[in-house]
Protein backbone atom coordinates (compact mmCIF):
# COMPACT_ATOMS: atom_id res chain seq x y z
CA UNK A 1 0.00 0.00 0.00
CA UNK A 2 1.11 3.32 -0.79
CA UNK A 3 1.03 5.18 1.99
CA UNK A 4 2.67 8.22 3.84
CA UNK A 5 6.19 8.68 1.57
CA UNK A 6 4.59 7.32 -1.19
CA UNK A 7 3.43 9.24 -4.91
CA UNK A 8 -0.04 9.13 -5.04
CA UNK A 9 -2.34 8.88 -8.53
CA UNK A 10 -3.57 12.61 -9.24
CA UNK A 11 -7.14 12.62 -9.61
CA UNK A 12 -8.53 14.16 -13.27
CA UNK A 13 -10.19 17.42 -12.93
CA UNK A 14 -13.98 16.99 -13.15
CA UNK A 15 -16.08 18.55 -15.91
CA UNK A 16 -18.66 19.27 -13.36
CA UNK A 17 -18.67 19.46 -9.14
CA UNK A 18 -22.13 18.67 -9.03
CA UNK A 19 -22.31 15.55 -11.45
CA UNK A 20 -22.13 12.38 -9.10
CA UNK A 21 -19.02 10.51 -9.15
CA UNK A 22 -16.43 9.44 -6.74
CA UNK A 23 -14.20 12.01 -7.08
CA UNK A 24 -16.95 15.02 -6.27
CA UNK A 25 -18.08 12.88 -3.66
CA UNK A 26 -14.74 12.74 -2.10
CA UNK A 27 -14.73 16.64 -2.66
CA UNK A 28 -18.13 17.60 -1.44
CA UNK A 29 -17.29 15.04 2.01
CA UNK A 30 -14.69 17.20 2.87
CA UNK A 31 -16.50 20.61 1.85
CA UNK A 32 -19.03 19.33 4.24
CA UNK A 33 -16.92 18.27 6.98
CA UNK A 34 -14.26 21.16 7.09
CA UNK A 35 -15.52 23.59 4.62
CA UNK A 36 -18.03 26.89 4.09
CA UNK A 37 -19.70 28.23 1.28
CA UNK A 38 -20.46 31.61 0.03
CA UNK A 39 -22.20 33.05 -2.64
CA UNK A 40 -18.81 32.88 -4.84
CA UNK A 41 -16.45 30.83 -3.24
CA UNK A 42 -16.05 27.38 -1.98
CA UNK A 43 -13.51 26.81 1.06
CA UNK A 44 -12.21 23.05 2.20
CA UNK A 45 -9.42 22.42 4.35
CA UNK A 46 -7.01 19.67 4.10
CA UNK A 47 -4.79 18.29 6.74
CA UNK A 48 -1.80 16.95 4.44
CA UNK A 49 -0.56 17.61 0.95
CA UNK A 50 -2.15 14.33 -0.36
CA UNK A 51 -5.41 15.40 -0.34
CA UNK A 52 -4.63 18.95 -0.62
CA UNK A 53 -3.57 18.08 -3.99
CA UNK A 54 -6.23 15.91 -4.83
CA UNK A 55 -8.63 18.04 -3.91
CA UNK A 56 -7.37 20.98 -5.98
CA UNK A 57 -6.78 18.37 -9.12
CA UNK A 58 -10.64 17.60 -8.68
CA UNK A 59 -11.58 21.29 -8.97
CA UNK A 60 -8.73 21.90 -11.32
CA UNK A 61 -7.74 24.68 -9.45
CA UNK A 62 -4.41 25.60 -8.34
CA UNK A 63 -2.09 24.31 -5.44
CA UNK A 64 -3.72 25.97 -1.90
CA UNK A 65 -2.52 27.95 1.09
CA UNK A 66 -0.32 25.94 3.10
CA UNK A 67 -0.01 27.47 6.78
CA UNK A 68 -0.07 25.69 10.81
CA UNK A 69 -3.11 25.82 12.72
CA UNK A 70 -4.07 25.60 15.91
CA UNK A 71 -7.23 22.99 16.77
CA UNK A 72 -8.65 22.49 20.03
CA UNK A 73 -9.44 18.87 21.35
CA UNK A 74 -13.53 18.35 20.45
CA UNK A 75 -13.02 15.85 23.45
CA UNK A 76 -11.05 17.88 25.92
CA UNK A 77 -10.96 21.97 25.19
CA UNK A 78 -8.15 22.26 27.38
CA UNK A 79 -5.87 20.43 24.54
CA UNK A 80 -4.92 22.57 21.53
CA UNK A 81 -2.96 20.72 18.64
CA UNK A 82 -0.98 22.47 16.22
CA UNK A 83 -1.28 20.58 12.60
CA UNK A 84 -0.69 21.44 8.88
CA UNK A 85 -3.65 23.07 7.19
CA UNK A 86 -3.90 23.15 3.59
CA UNK A 87 -6.97 25.49 2.33
CA UNK A 88 -8.47 25.69 -1.66
CA UNK A 89 -11.08 28.09 -2.48
CA UNK A 90 -12.60 27.84 -5.62
CA UNK A 91 -14.15 30.83 -7.27
CA UNK A 92 -17.26 31.01 -9.11
CA UNK A 93 -20.78 29.46 -9.60
CA UNK A 94 -20.16 25.90 -7.69
CA UNK A 95 -20.69 27.06 -4.29
CA UNK A 96 -24.54 28.33 -4.92
CA UNK A 97 -25.05 25.28 -6.71
CA UNK A 98 -23.91 22.97 -4.09
CA UNK A 99 -25.86 24.67 -1.78
CA UNK A 100 -29.23 24.30 -3.65
CA UNK A 101 -28.35 20.82 -5.00
CA UNK A 102 -26.73 18.91 -2.00
CA UNK A 103 -28.09 21.04 0.93
CA UNK A 104 -25.04 22.14 2.33
CA UNK A 105 -24.87 25.09 4.35
CA UNK A 106 -24.20 28.49 2.61
CA UNK A 107 -23.60 31.81 4.16
CA UNK A 108 -23.99 30.70 7.75
CA UNK A 109 -27.58 29.70 6.91
CA UNK A 110 -28.83 25.90 7.94
CA UNK A 111 -28.26 23.46 5.52
CA UNK A 112 -30.46 20.40 4.84
CA UNK A 113 -27.27 17.85 3.38
CA UNK A 114 -29.29 16.47 0.82
CA UNK A 115 -26.57 13.77 -0.08
CA UNK A 116 -28.14 10.80 -1.77
CA UNK A 117 -27.00 11.64 -4.89
CA UNK A 118 -24.07 10.15 -4.21
CA UNK A 119 -25.74 6.34 -3.02
CA UNK A 120 -23.36 5.28 -5.28
CA UNK A 121 -19.79 6.86 -4.28
CA UNK A 122 -21.16 5.91 -0.99
CA UNK A 123 -17.66 4.95 0.64
CA UNK A 124 -15.85 7.89 -1.35
CA UNK A 125 -18.38 10.45 0.52
CA UNK A 126 -17.87 9.13 3.71
CA UNK A 127 -13.60 9.01 3.46
CA UNK A 128 -14.15 12.84 2.43
CA UNK A 129 -16.48 13.21 5.96
CA UNK A 130 -14.09 10.69 8.08
CA UNK A 131 -10.44 12.80 7.16
CA UNK A 132 -12.49 16.23 7.41
CA UNK A 133 -14.35 15.70 10.69
CA UNK A 134 -13.72 12.48 12.29
CA UNK A 135 -11.00 11.20 14.76
CA UNK A 136 -9.34 7.76 14.84
CA UNK A 137 -7.17 6.70 17.66
CA UNK A 138 -6.31 3.29 19.53
CA UNK A 139 -7.56 2.70 23.09
CA UNK A 140 -4.94 1.49 25.35
CA UNK A 141 -7.23 0.55 28.12
CA UNK A 142 -9.53 -1.27 25.98
CA UNK A 143 -7.17 -1.92 23.31
CA UNK A 144 -9.74 -1.18 20.76
CA UNK A 145 -9.83 1.33 17.92
CA UNK A 146 -12.07 4.75 18.60
CA UNK A 147 -13.43 5.93 15.43
CA UNK A 148 -15.78 9.28 15.71
CA UNK A 149 -16.88 11.81 13.83
CA UNK A 150 -17.14 15.70 15.18
CA UNK A 151 -18.60 18.61 14.36
CA UNK A 152 -20.52 21.80 15.34
CA UNK A 153 -23.75 21.01 13.41
CA UNK A 154 -25.94 18.19 14.82
CA UNK A 155 -27.75 17.19 11.13
CA UNK A 156 -24.30 16.72 9.21
CA UNK A 157 -23.54 14.21 11.89
CA UNK A 158 -26.89 12.90 11.53
CA UNK A 159 -26.57 12.29 7.90
CA UNK A 160 -23.36 10.72 8.66
CA UNK A 161 -25.01 8.10 11.12
CA UNK A 162 -27.18 7.42 8.41
CA UNK A 163 -25.19 6.66 5.94
CA UNK A 164 -22.99 4.02 7.97
CA UNK A 165 -26.22 2.72 8.69
CA UNK A 166 -26.79 2.43 5.78
CA UNK A 167 -23.67 1.03 4.39
CA UNK A 168 -22.25 -2.55 3.52
CA UNK A 169 -20.54 -3.37 5.50
CA UNK A 170 -23.54 -2.07 8.29
CA UNK A 171 -21.92 -0.16 10.59
CA UNK A 172 -23.45 0.51 14.02
CA UNK A 173 -23.13 3.50 16.15
CA UNK A 174 -23.68 4.89 19.36
CA UNK A 175 -25.84 8.04 19.99
CA UNK A 176 -25.17 11.98 19.22
CA UNK A 177 -23.51 13.70 22.20
CA UNK A 178 -22.18 16.79 22.94
CA UNK A 179 -18.45 17.41 23.44
CA UNK A 180 -16.55 20.03 25.21
CA UNK A 181 -15.92 22.03 22.62
CA UNK A 182 -19.41 22.91 22.02
CA UNK A 183 -20.32 20.93 19.05
CA UNK A 184 -21.52 17.19 18.50
CA UNK A 185 -20.29 13.92 18.04
CA UNK A 186 -20.79 10.18 18.01
CA UNK A 187 -18.48 7.06 17.69
CA UNK A 188 -18.53 4.00 15.78
CA UNK A 189 -20.88 0.99 18.49
CA UNK A 190 -18.19 -0.95 20.15
CA UNK A 191 -19.72 -3.96 18.72
CA UNK A 192 -18.45 -2.50 15.04
CA UNK A 193 -16.11 -3.99 12.76
CA UNK A 194 -13.49 -1.14 12.60
CA UNK A 195 -11.53 -3.74 10.24
CA UNK A 196 -14.39 -4.07 7.83
CA UNK A 197 -14.72 -0.38 7.90
CA UNK A 198 -11.22 0.37 7.32
CA UNK A 199 -11.03 -1.94 4.13
CA UNK A 200 -14.34 -0.27 3.11
CA UNK A 201 -13.81 3.18 3.54
CA UNK A 202 -10.92 3.29 1.48
CA UNK A 203 -11.72 0.88 -1.40
CA UNK A 204 -10.09 2.10 -4.50
CA UNK A 205 -8.05 5.06 -2.80
CA UNK A 206 -4.53 4.31 -4.33
CA UNK A 207 -5.85 4.31 -7.97
CA UNK A 208 -8.05 7.37 -7.89
CA UNK A 209 -5.81 8.98 -5.39
CA UNK A 210 -8.71 9.97 -3.16
CA UNK A 211 -7.56 10.12 0.20
CA UNK A 212 -5.43 11.41 3.26
CA UNK A 213 -1.94 9.54 3.44
CA UNK A 214 -1.90 10.48 6.95
CA UNK A 215 -5.35 9.38 7.84
CA UNK A 216 -5.49 6.37 5.96
CA UNK A 217 -1.80 5.30 7.32
CA UNK A 218 -3.23 6.21 11.14
CA UNK A 219 -6.43 4.07 10.76
CA UNK A 220 -4.40 1.19 9.15
CA UNK A 221 -1.82 1.41 12.26
CA UNK A 222 -4.65 1.39 14.70
CA UNK A 223 -6.42 -1.61 13.33
CA UNK A 224 -3.66 -3.79 13.40
CA UNK A 225 -2.60 -2.61 16.93
CA UNK A 226 -5.96 -3.47 18.12
CA UNK A 227 -6.82 -6.24 15.55
CA UNK A 228 -2.81 -7.73 16.29
CA UNK A 229 -2.97 -8.87 12.73
CA UNK A 230 -1.97 -7.26 9.27
CA UNK A 231 -4.77 -5.51 7.54
CA UNK A 232 -3.70 -5.72 4.24
CA UNK A 233 -3.65 -2.73 1.77
CA UNK A 234 -6.45 -0.48 2.33
CA UNK A 235 -6.48 0.65 -0.73
CA UNK A 236 -8.77 -2.33 -2.40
Amino acid sequence: MSDVGSRATTPAPVADLLAASPATAYFWGRVAGDGELSQNCVTVRAGDDTAADALAAVAGANRTDHRVAARESAHDASIVRYEEEYELQVIGAPAERASAALGLPIDGQPGGYRLDAFADQRAPLVRGLLEACGTVCFRESAGKVGISFVHDDERLLDTVRSLLDAADPHLPTDDLAESSSGGYWFGLADDADVAGFARWVYTGSDASGLYSADRRQKLRRSVERATGSDVGELSG
